[in-house]
Parts: structure tokens; C-alpha cells; sequence
């Protein structure tokens, strides 16, 4: 494949970004590896284009997922941009912080953790949902932190969104998420009452979240007690 960008500059990599439909699978690539391309990446952020801007931001998320390594020096850097008021720059760098857990030998992640995982208790769904999905990351990633984050993340039942059915939304992204890590789980009963109970949700998907996940648990070999929760739990 050619490649994408033949200098790391700025101004290259922001009209390589400009395109309706840029091939971010092969950038990243490209980018992954290249301590030069990855700060003109960054650079991309600030952009006056929002094209641009997100398909950065979008670009960077998936060399997170491929090549952590790599973008664990800018590890700050992403912090920050949970701060920012663009919701998409914001929700990226959710997702590109979980990923980078399996990098983070310096515990970086363990160190802001409970201001990481605040956006669970509400008010924003799209805050939420986006911290849940990267907090499955980082349990995967370390799993001694399993624990802490399943009792934040089952917080989610009693968060304050816009609406109640926002709520709903939102604990069956839980459940998708605990499902990921629930065989790291010291203490499994908590979540199994939790999902035992979103069987009654008023979500017909969230429902069903929560059937598939107590018939897998059932249907995994050596699984004991816990996923034999009476009702009444």
C-alpha cells in the first residue's frame, strides 16, 4: 500500500484527514511506530476544520486499540482532552485511555481512576456510555482494578440521566461491559443481582442484554454458585 503521508507535517497529514472517507485502518498503520506521525496526529486535533478534527481524533482512538505502546508518552495529553468541550475529541479519548491501559506500567490510569469513571453517574448518557466502554478496557487490561470498576459501572442503575429511559440505554451498555470482564471478578453476585434484575427492565434490548448474559453464564463450563441466584437475591 502507498503510503498515506510521506512527511510527518501537520498541514499533510490534516489534508490527508480532509477526505470524505479517509482510510483510517491504513493511516494508523502508518501512523503506529512513527513517534513523528503521531505528534503531527495530535497536532491534527487543533484543526480549524472539524472534519479534520475528528477523524484525528477517530485515527488516534484506533492506534490506541493496535499499537498502545506507541501513544502511551502522550499519555497526559488525552487526559486533558477528557476535559475538552467537543463531546466527540471527549468520547475519544474515553475510549483511547482504556486503551492504553495495556501500557500503562506506570499505573497511570490506576492513579485517576475515580475521576475517570465520575461520567458513569450521570448527566450525560453519551459521557457514560463511552466511560463504560473504555472502563472494560482497563479491567481487561488489570485486572485487580476488575472489581473497582464493576461496583462503579453497577452504580449506573440508580445514575441521574435526562430520562429515565436514558438510564435504561445506559445499563445495558453496562451489562455489554461487565460481560467482558466478568470472569476477572472477585465478586460476581453483585453484578449477577444486577443483571438478574434488568430481566424486568422496560428496555426490550437492555432485556435481552441481560437474558443472553445470565444464559452464557449458565452455559460456561465450572461456573458455580453465583450464577444459581435465586430471585429473591
Amino acid at each position: 500500500m502507498p503510503a498515506l503521508v510521506e512527511v510527518a507535517d501537520s498541514s499533510v497529514i490534516a489534508e490527508a484527514l480532509s477526505v470524505r472517507a479517509p482510510d483510517l485502518l491504513g493511516f494508523a498503520r502508518q501512523v503506529a511506530g512513527d513517534s513523528e506521525l503521531v505528534l503531527a496526529a495530535m497536532d491534527a486535533l487543533g484543526s480549524a476544520t472539524p472534519r479534520v478534527r475528528f477523524a484525528a481524533s477517530r485515527l488516534l482512538r484506533i492506534v490506541s486499540e493496535n499499537s498502545p505502546a506507541g501513544l502511551y508518552p502522550h499519555f497526559d495529553f488525552f487526559v486533558r482532552l477528557l476535559r475538552d468541550k467537543n463531546s466527540i475529541l471527549r468520547w475519544n479519548a474515553m475510549l483511547t485511555l482504556g486503551h492504553l491501559a495495556a501500557a500503562d506500567h506506570q499505573k497511570k490510569l490506576d492513579a485517576i481512576l475515580d475521576s475517570y469513571l465520575v461520567p458513569i453517574s450521570g448527566k450525560n448518557l453519551m459521557d457514560a456510555t463511552n466511560t463504560i466502554r473504555g472502563a472494560a478496557s482497563i479491567a481487561r487490561a488489570k485486572p485487580y482494578l476488575a472489581d473497582r470498576i464493576a461496583k462503579t459501572i453497577l452504580a449506573v442503575e440508580k445514575a441521574r440521566y435526562a430520562t429515565p429511559e436514558c438510564r435504561n440505554v445506559a445499563i445495558g451498555h453496562a451489562i455489554h461491559a461487565l460481560d467482558e470482564f466478568f470472569p476477572l471478578l472477585q465478586d460476581q453476585r453483585a453484578v449477577l443481582s444486577f443483571v438478574k434484575r434488568q430481566g424486568k427492565n422496560a428496555r426490550r434490548s437492555t432485556r435481552n442484554k441481560a437474558r443472553k448474559f445470565l444464559a452464557k453464564c449458565q452455559a460456561t463450563p465450572g461456573q458455580t454458585a453465583p450464577c444459581e441466584l435465586s430471585d429473591s437475591y
